[in-house]
């Protein structure tokens, strides 16, 4: 396996297969690592005959969902309550290839189809792509920018300075973020830096003081920045400035304010790096030499630190057992359990991708449809330290890196307990070989506490307990200081939860001994753990019975906020205690911003089909009040610029899918959504909002509607709407969170409501566990 393969990594496939099959169980079942290769040669050749390019180097190679009502028709689905499913027709499969020429420098993409006739891929579209769009940045990008900066010798004579062999020095990749000193053709990356002492010592508590540039494609060093340093309070080199009781110290002292912010300027010529630019001068402080105390978190290398931790020996075992199996099924990809029915499948951007819900009801045995697509589409962290070059650390986790390719193998019994059914993922790599994770996504059943329960207090009366268990698909993802963890959870009683869980080690800077710290946490001596946030995008593609669907709103309001004349002791208010619940139909593309004082909430409707008691209109609610998070950057700042969906809790757009080719009645082919990545489809080294950007498709549709003075959103009878969804949670670093960050946890709740007649749960029946025993005595059973 080449060194730049990751470790999450199994397996690198070396030669293109002699065949490649034609049919799919699915159609959005992912590409196969057979057809990867083919793809790529495929490239190789079109590009060898056809155009000037020098030297490919691949950076994603996907499938193209196909149109939603073909793959609906095809899956049996009807669009509408009470319907038959719409004929089916052939659905020609596609695929979508980024990659760059590393000699020119120039980015390209490619669209392919596979031809049936002889079970070849067919180049139908190649385009330059527009001069500083980058794709994606690739593991292997990731991985050589240690290799560059750890080969650099300007690197090593500065780790030298501070006692660190070259041997010793280590470097995480991150994309630049935003510095107008690099143009936005030039593919780069920014280097934080750590040093190791020992082969598995914790890296991340050895920060050096430099971030060094990178030029993936010359894989040169550019330049290394050091951030400037803040003065203490009544320094004699620098006062500090008081204002609202914040006493704020201030920074270096030569340094150049301009559209890149308080950095010291590039020199003339990028093609040495030299101690005079090095802008160690120019950050007004002295080097600071990495800590050296070790922070470990392996058994075997906790033994030997300062305190010398020794693992826990009161922890009994806790075993998930289940002696007759699970009660899920797998076919391929697609996924069944307790009435609930999906599509599973890996993403090299979005991590899990869950496609075509529905939910068949027990009492009636209608297949209900509920979302065509889940899965997160994007996510940034901006970090809070307002000294360069640390503003540039606002990294899209999806779109710039991509939570697939960052996904780890995962462990029996480790990461998932109990009896687990794995996927695998697979994405290209550089050569155009596919890369496969063998064990990425897991699915169990877990015991998730009691579901429903009542007891008669009466004497004599009876009680029923019944407990409530999930179907849950997973994924953990590497982002590298930073873990996450993706659960899909399925209830019995039709409800969904998308759980996020942060875990892992914090993005740590140097800190000098005598340097304040105004804007992280000092969680050991000499490591400043900086204050930060992570914001998620999830896009809802709802379906609730069929796809004509109507975003509802809803505000709880006291009484006689409603109507004032209904006060305490008015004949409607008598007691001061009525409050309602106010819908509105949200009839224009917007950001839905959350009103804590209301109570506000939200919910996916089809207004043709009506519950035959409440009237309301059968919905799903979106609840995500515990994962709303005020955005803290300013809106004309860095990270907003180019992340302007972080500022509302909820956006609601019109769907619209690409270019739709119908041969004959009988086949079609598409380039399904165009509105599918909030921060646009290529977001590396963006500095603007693009045109494909959330924010963007809302204020073109606003603006339409302005002109055609009409509503853009047909409520009355729904359409074909996309809802994306922000959560997010601020940081403010506990020395608790060190070295190891115990999970955090962030979720949004999909329930029904007026969707089914009564509860769905009541049929699950009653378990007794019959290896429940009592702890230290007797215990009566349920």
């Amino acid at each position: 396996m080449p060194n730049d393969i990751p470790g999450t990594a199994t397996t690198i496939k070396q030669s293109p297969p002699s065949s490649i099959p034609t049919s799919f169980a699915h159609p959005l079942d992912p590409l196969t690592p057979d057809e990867i290769s083919a793809i790529s040669l495929t490239v190789r050749h079109h590009v060898a005959s056809n155009e000037a390019v020098k030297a490919v180097r691949f950076i994603t190679c996907y499938l193209v969902p196909p149109p939603k009502k073909a793959v609906l028709a095809y899956l049996g689905i009807p669009l509408e309550p009470g319907k038959e499913p719409e004929e089916k027709v052939e659905i020609v499969r596609r695929a979508e290839v980024d990659f760059l020429d590393i000699l020119t420098g120039l980015n390209y993409n490619v669209y392919l189809s596979l031809d049936t006739s002889n079970s070849k891929w067919v180049v139908d579209k190649l385009t330059r792509l527009p001069d500083g769009v980058q794709p994606q940045i690739s593991v292997e990008e990731l991985i050589a920018a240690e290799r560059i900066v750890k080969a650099d010798k300007k690197v090593q004579e500065l780790a030298a300075q501070v006692g660190v062999k070259p041997e010793e020095i280590f470097c995480d990749g991150w994309s630049i973020g935003f510095d107008d000193r690099f143009p936005q053709a030039r593919r780069v990356q920014q280097g934080l830096v750590f040093a190791r002492f020992s082969e598995h010592d914790n890296l991340y508590a050895h920060p050096m003081d430099f971030v060094p540039i990178v030029d993936a494609n010359t894989e040169k060093v550019l330049h290394i920045d050091f951030p400037p340093r803040w003065f203490s309070l009544g320094s004699e080199t620098k006062g500090a400035a008081k204002k609202d009781g914040l006493e704020l110290p201030e920074l270096g002292v030569k340094l150049s304010v301009g559209k890149t912010g308080p950095l010291a300027p590039l020199p003339t010529s990028l093609d040495e790096v030299t101690t005079e630019n090095a802008c160690l001068e120019l950050a007004g402080r002295e080097r600071i030499p990495p800590p050296r105390k070790a922070f470990d978190f392996l058994p075997e290398l906790m033994i030997d630190t300062e305190e010398k931790w020794t693992q826990r020996t009161d922890v009994k075992p806790l075993q998930i057992t289940q002696p007759e199996g699970v009660s899920f099924k797998v076919n391929g990809h697609q996924l069944e359990w307790q009435g609930w029915k999906m599509h599973v499948a890996f993403s090299h951007r979005e991590g899990v991708v869950l496609s075509t819900i529905t939910y068949t009801d027990y009492a009636t045995g209608e297949l209900r449809p509920i979302l065509y697509r889940l899965s997160l589409v994007e996510m940034v962290v901006p970090y809070g330290s307002p000294e360069g070059p640390h503003p540039r650390k606002f990294a899209f986790d999806s779109g710039e890196y991509g939570m697939g390719t960052m996904a780890n193998e995962l462990s029996l019994g480790c990461d998932c307990l109990g009896k687990i059914h794995y996927l695998p993922g697979s994405y290209t790599s550089h050569s155009g070989n596919p890369v496969i994770i063998k064990n990425v996504i897991c699915i169990h059943e877990e015991d998730s506490g009691v579901l429903w329960k009542h007891t008669d207090f009466r004497p004599g009366g009876k009680t029923k307990t019944v407990r409530r268990r999930r179907l849950v698909v997973s994924m953990v993802c590497t982002l590298a200081n930073y873990e996450y963890i993706w659960n899909y959870y399925f209830y019995q009683d039709g409800s969904i939860e998308i759980e996020s869980r942060l875990t892992g080690i914090l993005q740590v800077y140097a800190k000098a001994d005598d340097e304040p710290n105004p804007f992280g946490t000092t969680v050991a001596p000499g490591v400043n753990a900086q204050n930060h946030q992570h914001v998620f995008s999830f896009r809802l593609d709802p379906m609730i019975d069929g796809l004509s669907n109507t975003l509802v709103e809803s505000d709880v309001l006291p009484l006689h906020a409603v109507n004032p004349s209904h006060v305490t002791t008015s004949v409607g208010n008598y007691a001061g205690n009525a409050f309602v619940s106010l819908d509105k139909s949200v009839s224009v593309p917007s950001p839905r911003p959350y009103d804590w004082e209301k109570e506000r909430r939200w919910r996916i409707v089809n207004p043709a089909r009506k519950h035959y008691a409440s009237g309301k209109a059968v919905g799903y609610g979106v609840g995500i009040k515990g994962g709303i998070t005020g955005v803290m950057a300013r809106t004309d700042g860095w990270a907003l610029r180019r992340a302007g969906f972080v500022s509302a809790p909820l956006w609601v757009v019109k769907e619209i899918e690409g270019d739709i080719e119908v041969k004959d009645k009988k086949s079609v082919k598409g380039e399904g959504s165009l509105r599918m990545w909030p921060a646009g489809k290529y977001v590396p080294q963006t500095r603007e909002p693009p045109a494909d950007s959330l924010e963007k498709w809302v204020s073109q549709e606003v603006e339409e509607a302005k002109v055609k003075k009409e509503e853009l959103l047909d409520t009355e009878n729904g359409e074909d709407i996309l809802v994306f969804v922000t959560i997010g949670t601020t940081h403010v670093p506990r020395p608790e969170d060190w070295p190891v960050m115990p999970a955090e946890t962030l979720s949004i709740h999909l329930r029904p409501m007026h969707f089914f007649d009564k509860n769905p749960s009541m049929d699950v029946p009653g378990t007794k566990d019959e290896q429940s025993k009592a702890a230290f005595g007797d215990g009566c059973g349920c």
